[in-house]
């Protein structure tokens, strides 16, 4: 059987979860009421610190979700986005229009990555 290791692990949910070479980020939200740009900026911080206690680092993410409060904000994600991603390393994406947890965050990114 194969070893499911967890980190950052609360009642309702662990920030990543490790499997058969693979990690599962929990969705990563930045401060919320901050600008698009602040909390994307935020969320690629978490995105790289959790990547790294699990071993690995953005040039292994295989995939990521980005959901946005409104699409009206996708060149301002984009643009730190685009700035963090690593060249030659980019995963498949997806991005789309969702209400968030709260209306106070604008952005949320899920990331699977290789370990």
């Amino acid at each position: 059987m194969s070893e499911i290791t967890r980190h950052e692990t609360g009642p309702r949910m662990s920030q990543a979860v490790v499997h058969n070479g693979t990690i599962y980020l929990a969705g990563q939200v930045g401060a919320p009421g901050e600008s698009v740009t602040a909390q994307t900026q935020a969320i690629v911080k978490n995105i790289d610190d959790l990547l790294a206690r699990c071993g690995s680092d953005k040039t292994k993410i295989l995939q990521a979700t980005i959901w946005l409060a409104s699409m009206g904000d996708f060149a301002e994600m984009n643009a730190v986005w685009d700035a963090w991603a690593p060249a030659g390393h980019t995963p498949a994406r997806a991005a789309g229009e969702s209400k968030l947890a709260t209306p106070d965050y604008k952005v949320e990114i899920i990331i699977v990555a290789a370990a």
